[in-house]
């Protein structure tokens, strides 16, 4: 990304000069019709007359020795990089492509009191960390894999392993309604699963609901729920050992926190979350697909 401090006092930066080009646009709104369709189409002229010089001082420039890293030290300033960008000059990088996919999925977010940011991009690894009522939110597992995962390996397939960084901690403030703003992608009814009686605190139990196995546990109020179903091979792992909060594959050994779902072994996999709530006395599941 390029650096915002490289201007003197003396030189205006990005947002100012932005912020310029806002006033002046803000000024045609009172014009009529007539005048805002004629200024539009000198803004786009312009524009298309930048682009194209630009586009030919490049091929012009390109076979010059040197010229790729010095056009990488030039765009190193923010108002250089956000030109040649807006042409097309320089192509969107990997962090901005992410943080756009990521913009996608804001709005479910925020409507659950909850935001989420780009912690790290490096290769095809994406590290996002949840903020706000998702960071630490029950539900957030189901979140992160069917809202935030799948937008960012959507649309940009580049990124093959996205992981869920440690948040902030706090979570949510009291009041705020534990449910995933993605728990309606791709699933079923709610069905009881169980009382959260019958299961002690720390407890796993593997169990079917809707004639799919689940694998519930329960953190004194909170409950995880996964697809028992291993992420190396898809394999069960009802005959698999539990012990404090982690299932052992008994196939081949990968083992899974049961309250993230993260796999220990392989961190660039991880158990199928389900939606899972407790409503007064009962555990609820609704499969997600």
């Amino acid at each position: 990304m390029p650096d915002a401090s490289n201007h003197t006092n003396d030189t205006p930066s990005l947002d100012q000069l932005i912020g310029d080009l806002n006033a002046l646009e803000m000024l045609a709104d009172g014009w009529d019709e007539a005048a805002r369709n004629g200024a539009h189409a000198r803004a786009e002229a312009v524009d298309a007359l930048n682009k194209e010089a630009f586009r030919r001082l490049i091929r012009a420039l390109k076979d010059l020795p040197e010229f790729s890293s010095a056009l990488r030290a030039a765009a190193q300033d923010e108002v250089v990089y956000a030109v040649l960008r807006r042409h097309g000059i320089l192509k969107a990088s990997l962090y901005e492509r992410v943080e756009a996919a990521l913009e996608t999925v804001r709005p479910s977010l925020a409507s659950h009191g909850g935001d989420a940011e780009v912690a790290s991009v490096e290769g095809n690894r994406a590290e996002i960390r949840f903020l706000g009522a998702c960071d630490g939110c029950p539900a957030s597992q189901l979140t992160f894999y069917a809202g935030v995962k799948k937008a960012i390996q959507e649309q940009v397939p580049e990124i093959t392993e996205v992981k869920q960084a440690k948040g902030l901690g706090g979570g949510g403030a009291d009041g705020v309604q534990f449910t995933s703003p993605f728990a309606n992608y791709g699933v079923n009814e709610w069905s009881v699963a169980m009382r959260l009686d019958d299961l002690a605190d720390g407890e796993t139990r593997i169990v079917d609901v809707d004639d799919n196995s689940v694998i519930i546990t329960r953190f004194a109020e909170k409950v995880s729920c996964f697809k028992n179903a291993c992420a190396h091979m898809g394999l069960e792992m009802t005959q698999g050992e539990i012990a404090e909060a982690i299932i052992t594959c008994p196939h081949h050994g990968f083992k899974y926190a049961l309250e993230s779902g993260e796999c220990l072994t392989a961190p660039e996999v991880q158990l199928h979350p389900h939606a899972v709530r407790v409503k007064g006395p009962n555990i609820e599941v609704r499969i997600v697909t």
